[in-house]
């Protein structure tokens, strides 16, 4: 037809047809003209081949600086990103234009693709079912969760199957460690209720760190151990290759892009503890995994069955109770009972909590602390602990190393602050045990703290005799407990009684 461009195809059913047509036959079979048909027998090429490159309209702004200055430059350095060659461009030739920048990215990639050096290629694989099993953390600082009105500093564990999809994440509290790894890993495992054939991980990257040969290697040991417990072969990626863990890499992005959803539905970032945290994040998983029930149900059929019990998810050592009325470890302190001062206790490190033993005895469960920033030691203060203590020195208060860990809540900080302010630090100090040994004591710490807000807000001081006399122990009524006795005579006739006799 007039107008229209013959394509590389008609060209070459054209030259097929000539074969045994004339070219008017042949033409009208391939679509187009007999003019154009001999057009063809002059120059047989296909129009593809007969197209000129297009000359420059407009002057080329890298003329005088490609061939001279940035091929030398990316030959010399292939890593270097066109970001950087256009600032050193910019910084040797001032005049250069900022509009020129796009034009030596495409100059730049259009000349890698030719001459640079042979890049990494991924090969993406097939997974089968019950295979592989993949698990990371990732940092929920964006988040910005809080607990209580406290900001949570924390990541998640996040295991994934890597057939079916199916995920479990799990709130860590400290930083990557085999500990955090082996709780989230096995909690990940009885969710699913069976164990893959292989796991592969980058989850103690962070942990390897700064670790001598010796302890790497026991790192590793624990690590291949805990595998073997379920059957699993262990892996790791190499180090610096983050798409080895693809499988778990791109949907950390996607669960937490689904965590972000579901806290801007709720309305509220702010949790009143973190149990109910971690029920929202187990929330939001099933409701994930929900997607994928079919390819689920396909691959626990084929999973592993997991052993009878758990294995260790924590660490184990030794600390000694001093006169302090604690123990140091991992630069924090930790109060015990006093009872146990000059004690060795074995202790059990979770990512959440210390449970620790006298033998064979579980003696007390402490929440697990954290050093404070620029390497200050970090304290965990019970002080029902240490009160009796504190009722026969209360001046010890006014510079304990760990007075602000101690007060259970706000409000008795501030009414510490109060008394101090009015200007007697004994009367202060003294007042302050006071009403600690009365939470303590009574079971009032919430009331008590109530009380002590109500006071200061109505800039009161508070008046401790009236309080304990406000917060007393209630005796419950004694009930008066009549007995009906029987008659001695009762048991007379009794012994008269002979073996089947009616009574």
């Amino acid at each position: 037809m007039p107008g229209t461009h013959i394509t590389d195809r008609q060209v070459s059913l054209y030259m097929k047809n000539r074969q045994t047509n004339t070219p008017a036959v042949a033409a009208a079979k391939a679509g187009f003209s007999t003019s154009t048909a001999y057009r063809i027998e002059q120059d047989p090429r296909p129009p593809s081949q007969k197209v000129s490159p297009r000359g420059r309209r407009r002057p080329d702004p890298l003329a005088g600086i490609w061939d001279s200055e940035v091929v030398p430059m990316l030959k010399a350095a292939p890593g270097l990103r066109s970001i950087a060659v256009f600032a050193e461009m910019r910084r040797r030739h001032p005049d250069l234009s900022e509009k020129v920048r796009r034009t030596l990215e495409r100059r730049i990639r259009a000349w890698r693709a030719v001459n640079g050096p042979d890049q990494d290629v991924i090969f993406r694989q097939e997974h089968e079912p019950g295979r592989m099993g993949l698990s990371d953390f990732t940092d929920m600082a964006d988040a910005a969760v809080s607990i209580a009105g406290q900001p949570l500093d924390h990541r998640l564990f996040h295991f994934r199957l890597a057939y079916s999809g199916w995920q479990h994440a799990h709130v860590i509290l400290g930083g990557e460690s085999f500990v955090a790894l082996a709780e989230g890993l096995q909690n990940a495992l009885w969710t699913l209720g069976g164990a893959p054939a292989d796991h592969r991980s980058d989850s103690l990257s962070a942990a390897f760190r700064n670790l001598d040969r010796d302890a790497a290697e026991d790192l590793t040991r624990r690590y291949e151990e805990l595998c073997r417990h379920y059957g699993m072969v262990p892996s790791r990626n190499n180090r610096g290759v983050a798409h080895e863990n693809g499988s778990i890499e791109s949907p950390h992005g996607h669960l937490k892009r689904a965590i972000g959803d579901a806290l801007l539905l709720r309305g509220s970032r702010d949790f009143p503890n973190l149990p109910d945290y971690r029920r929202f994040i187990d929330e939001v998983v099933a409701q994930q995994n929900t997607r994928r029930t079919k390819e689920i149900e396909v691959e626990r059929g084929v999973l592993k069955p997991l052993p009878p019990d758990r294995t260790a998810d924590f660490e184990q050592t030794l600390v000694h109770v001093t006169s302090s009325g604690g123990f140091t470890l991992r630069k924090v302190f930790y109060t015990v009972p006093s009872r146990l001062i000059g004690h060795r206790l074995r202790v059990h490190l979770f990512d959440d909590r210390l449970d620790c033993f006298l033998g064979g005895t579980r003696v007390l469960s402490l929440t697990r602390g954290r050093p404070r920033g620029n390497g200050r030691h970090g304290h965990v203060v019970d002080y029902r602990h240490v009160i009796h203590a504190l009722r026969r020195k209360p001046m010890a208060l006014l510079n304990l190393v760990y007075r602000d860990q101690l007060f259970p809540r706000r409000a008795y900080d501030r009414t510490f602050e109060a008394l101090l302010a009015a200007g007697n630090d004994r009367q202060a100090c003294v007042i302050t045990v006071g009403l600690l040994s009365l939470a303590h004591e009574r079971g009032c710490e919430a009331e008590l703290a109530e009380a002590l807000d109500a006071d200061l807000e109505a800039g009161r001081l508070p008046d401790l005799p009236a309080l304990r006399e406000r917060f007393q122990r209630t005796r419950a009524p004694v009930t008066d407990v009549v007995v009906d006795l029987v008659p001695l005579s009762v048991y007379n006739e009794l012994a008269t009684l002979h073996p089947g006799a009616a009574a």
